[in-house]
This record gives structure tokens, sequence and C-alpha cells, in this order.
């Protein structure tokens, strides 16, 4: 699984971050950074973290 987030379109909400912290996460700036590819076992995190997003910005591919 590879993680793309359209940093153009992300506007750092944090919604991902509830849903998947062990992938997502703010720096001290309050800026999103996050594993491009995480383990498989996360999708299910993943998946709801792009959901959940405001702005559609997180997209997966396999």
């Amino acid at each position: 699984m590879k993680i793309i987030v359209d940093m153009d379109r992300c506007q750092d909400h944090g919604q991902c971050v509830f849903s998947a912290p062990d992938v997502f996460h703010l720096n001290d700036e309050g800026h999103l950074e996050y594993d491009a590819t995480p383990d498989d076992s996360l999708r299910d995190a993943v998946e709801e973290a792009a959901d959940v997003c405001p702005l559609q910005a997180i997209t997966l591919e396999d």
C-alpha cells in the first residue's frame, strides 16, 4: 500500500491523525507528515483517514 497526499489540497485539518495516528501526525508547525508506505495491517485505519479527509486529499495505491 502506498499513500499519496496532495499537499496542495491538504489544509492540515488533522482528521486523518485521529483515524490513523500510527501513519499520520502533525509536526511542531502544525503541518501534516505521514508514512507513505505503512504496514498493510493499518489499511482499515488509512482508508478511514482518506474517507474523513474534508478535502479528499488522501489517496491509496496498491
